[in-house]
């Protein structure tokens, strides 16, 4: 059994320095001070035996810890505690603890767990008396995963001890980087499914109009209508089927096994990107059908259920070594998610010179005319979590792709993001 000591650092103090000072005022026969330190260990002992009975009597507590869904990155959002008991000592309070370690390059690999070490990080906060239920912050500064478990502990107002009440629980959460800066995306319009049935009168009237979407064909554009009201309105036909537009997309998190912190913040970064991405065109056209590629797998994505839980999912995803047999083959536009991480992305595109390519692409500048994206390393202090010393000290990534020294950007279109690490 592990043995779990239940006094403090602070306990442990006062009673040794009580001990000594008593057993000195005995020697020199001081009555004052073998008084005031006979009552500091009455005291001392009083608090032990109240906080053993009181541990007992909290022994079936369990607690829940719901945290907000989806849980996102330097979110004010609190974690809601439950199944909290009231019956507390006098002197006493309890005490919400969340600890373990936070992944910000996912979760470790059992065949190198050295290389994915990850930041330990706590969290805690006091229950008021009476409450069932708390509230505690629990915040992380980017992307990643959380593994940790939820403690509850009674301690005195004095804090000399700390007994351990309940069970614990353990979670493990993905945790969805903070959104990017709202931008907009246009998809070129394909044209849909030909009708060439012939239509009278009456039936043009059962065409109702609603807002031009990508995907609708010219031909049913009610131009009249559009340029009274300066804005693009399609007619659409209750009989007719529209067409789904399936886009096509490829995330590559491929990079080194043993990040820095900005190599990380770049694929954070990207991450951001790709999500909103995804739920700006949902939120455009509810009927587009995203294929998404990322490592060896493939996903399809075809409502906005499995696009969330795809997105939950992206958030624990670190990068990985380049892999060969990526499908190239297809129709239509392809949209590529990338960081200068990826050492393969040139070979890559040249292989698909004969697609449509939109890159996306996520870099580090020390330019403050570009607006990069900022992260503060002293964040994870103010978040709880500890960042691994060699991201403070060995801050210099390894080596990056410079997307124009390249040339890779010429017939392609390009959208550039920049990052940035501070202390």
């Amino acid at each position: 059994m592990r043995f779990r000591p239940v006094f403090t650092v602070a306990g442990f103090a006062v009673l040794i320095i009580s001990v000594v000072m008593l057993i000195y005022s005995l020697y020199i026969r001081n009555a004052y001070e073998i008084f005031i330190f006979s009552a500091v260990l009455l005291i001392w002992m009083l608090l032990l035996l109240t906080g053993i009975f009181g541990k007992r009597r909290l022994a079936a507590m369990e607690i829940q810890w719901k945290p907000p869904f989806p849980l996102t990155a330097n979110s004010e959002e609190k974690t809601l505690v439950t199944g909290i008991s009231s019956k507390v000592p006098w002197f006493f309070r309890l005490h919400i603890t969340i600890k373990g370690k936070f992944f910000p390059s996912g979760l470790p690999n059992e065949s190198s767990p050295q290389k994915n070490r990850g930041c330990p990080m706590l969290a805690e906060t006091s229950v008021a008396k009476k409450d069932s239920s708390a509230e505690i912050n629990l915040r992380f500064p980017m992307s990643g995963v959380f593994r940790g478990r939820s403690i509850v502990y009674l301690r005195d107002i004095f804090g000399f001890f700390a007994f351990q009440c309940g069970d614990y629980q353990r979670r493990t959460l993905n945790v969805m980087g903070r959104p990017c800066e709202k931008k907009t995306f246009f998809i070129e319009p394909l044209s849909g499914a030909e009708d060439q049935r012939n239509k009278n009168a009456e039936d043009i009237e059962r065409y109702y109009m609603r807002e031009y979407a990508p995907g609708d064909r010219f031909r049913d554009i009610n131009w009249k209508s559009s340029e009274r009201i300066d804005t693009l309105i399609t007619r659409i036909s209750p009989d007719t089927h529209e067409k789904i537009c399936q886009l096509e997309v490829c995330f590559r998190n491929y990079g080194p096994p043993s990040p820095s912190i900005k190599e990380l913040w770049l694929l954070d970064r990207c991450k951001a990107g790709l999500a909103q991405f995804l739920r700006t065109l949902k939120e455009i056209n509810d009927k587009y059908i995203f294929i998404v590629h990322f490592g060896t797998e493939t996903r399809e994505l075809p409502d906005k259920e499995s696009l969330e839980n795809f997105l939950e999912e992206l958030a624990g995803l670190s990068f990985i070594s380049h892999v060969q047999g990526f499908p190239l083959e297809g129709k239509g536009g392809l949209y590529i998610f990338s960081t200068a991480c990826d050492l393969s992305l040139l070979s890559y595109l040249t292989a698909c010179q004969q697609r449509e390519v939109s890159l996306f692409f996520t870099q580090m500048s020390e330019d403050r005319k570009k607006n990069p994206e900022l992260l503060f390393i002293r964040d994870f202090l103010k978040t709880g979590c500890i960042p691994l010393p060699r991201w403070v000290f060995r801050q210099k990534p390894k080596k990056l792709l410079n997307i124009y020294a390249e040339g890779s950007g010429q017939g392609k279109k390009l959208e550039l993001n920049y990052a940035q690490v501070r202390l």
